[in-house]
């Protein structure tokens, strides 16, 4: 910690963008952990348990035919007697998979005064939430900053309880975890210099290199595009990289000609760096979910439940605090579905 605060001390007055692209490598540097100190949405209480099949496991085998991944979770539950909630409670602290980088989302303003290293952002407002819904008290987290390449595999191996990282619900994903109900609406857009001549999501791509997070849903989306001819050909979509910010930092570097990433995450860095633009309309629309291991249904029930009321008194308020600044005023797009469609 102390290397950390010194760090960042050096950090400030860097201004956002710089100071971003360092941080970004603690995440792999120190491999941080920071301790701190019915079928339809109505918010009713269902009784959930092991007993009920899962109807998110069953319908990932059919991922080449489903249309709506987002409404795939299991229905909400106040139920804090299961066994996966049990042993959190247990333990009095929940762990989460966070981003330490990603500006209004998951990070830590380089030029805050405060000693500690603060996470703040939209997506730790939703942890701090669960927190206090399941433990009772919003600061019983233990955050640990993973890259986005890193996600799956930490929910597998249960390094965390859960990932709250900006991470697009898909069926492909459903395969190796669950997630909640949605918490927020976006779609992949294009970053590219406000000089450059890429417009959108088009021919303007030709012979441009294209920067993605590796295992990313813009990766995927991309590759999809290859294959079916929405995405000229001649792009070049081969470099990936492990965390989505690395892609600003090699635009910023002039080694890549354009970045592909969710619309949210693409107006905040283009937020902290004036050089850079979004490049025509969102092309797909996806949803962000709360990720968990696919044995924790109980787990999964219970954050629905957290989500369900989180949208109704508190996902407003973190979305003007954090987020109206790059996307505007008007939330109406940002917001998932309502009601809510369940799988069971």
């Amino acid at each position: 910690m102390d290397a950390v605060r010194r760090l960042r001390a050096g950090l400030r007055g860097w201004g956002g963008v710089g100071a971003m692209a360092v941080l970004c490598a603690l995440t792999l540097v120190f491999a941080l952990v920071l301790p701190v100190s019915g079928t339809r949405g109505d918010g009713s209480t269902g009784t959930g348990g092991q007993g009920v099949a899962r109807g998110t496991q069953t319908r990932a085998d059919e991922c080449a035919t489903m249309k709506d991944p987002e409404n795939q979770s299991l229905s909400p539950s106040s139920d804090n007697s299961g066994p996966t909630i049990k042993r959190i409670r247990n333990n009095g602290v929940i762990t989460v998979g966070v981003d330490q980088n990603s500006y209004r989302w998951g990070y830590r303003d380089p030029n805050s005064t405060k000693d500690e290293a603060v996470l703040e952002g939209f997506d730790i407002d939703i942890v701090h939430r669960i927190a206090e819904e399941i433990l009772g008290d919003p600061n019983k987290v233990r955050f640990r900053a993973i890259p986005t390449s890193q996600r799956i595999r930490a929910l597998q191996d249960k390094e965390v309880d859960m990932v709250v990282r900006t991470m697009t619900i898909s069926c492909e994903r459903m395969r190796d975890v669950a997630f909640s109900q949605p918490y927020f609406r976006t779609g992949q857009q294009i970053l590219a210099p406000k000089s450059s001549t890429i417009k959108g999501y088009d021919k303007t791509l030709a012979g441009k290199k294209i920067c993605t997070a590796a295992t990313s849903t813009a990766l995927s989306t991309l590759q999809a595009g290859k294959e079916s001819g929405k995405l000229v050909d001649s792009a070049d979509i081969s470099l990936t990289v492990p965390n989505q910010l690395d892609c600003l930092v090699r635009l910023q570097l002039g080694e890549v000609d354009a970045v592909v990433t969710d619309g949210a995450l693409a107006a905040s860095q283009a937020a902290q760096d004036p050089t850079v633009d979004l490049k025509g309309e969102p092309f797909t629309t996806e949803y962000y979910g709360v990720a968990m291991n696919r044995e924790a249904d109980d787990l999964v029930r219970r954050v629905n439940q957290v989500l369900v009321d989180y949208l109704k008194d508190g996902w407003q308020d973190s979305y003007s605090t954090w987020l109206s600044g790059t996307l505007g005023d008007n939330s109406a797009r940002s917001r998932p579905p309502s009601p809510q469609q369940y799988s069971d």
